[in-house]
């Protein structure tokens, strides 16, 4: 995944706003099922928010590797919830 640039992000941003968390890291950390939801989420969605209610100090390393795992580019993190971004594979 290639950086974004500072008015790709600010746009992103925005677009995520309203959007609700739809993947939550908890107890287990960054786990294979985690990933795996991840995966799917972002592949439909291509912007997704997840949400950090467990590991809450370790959010800005966690998200990072997350980012390096799977390819997408995390937009920002704004309190305990990280904005990821993936384009969509083209069919």
């Amino acid at each position: 995944m290639k950086e974004l640039s500072g008015r790709q992000r600010r746009e992103l941003k925005s677009l995520a706003h309203h959007l609700n968390p739809v993947v939550q890291i908890g107890q287990k950390g960054l786990s294979e099922s985690v990933i795996k939801a991840f995966e799917k989420t972002i592949d439909d969605h291509e912007l997704i928010k997840v949400r950090f209610v467990d590991f809450k100090e370790d959010k800005k390393q966690l998200s990072l590797d997350l980012s390096r795992k799977t390819g997408a580019a995390l937009v920002d993190i704004i309190g305990n919830v990280s904005i990821f971004y993936r384009e969509k594979a083209e069919d």
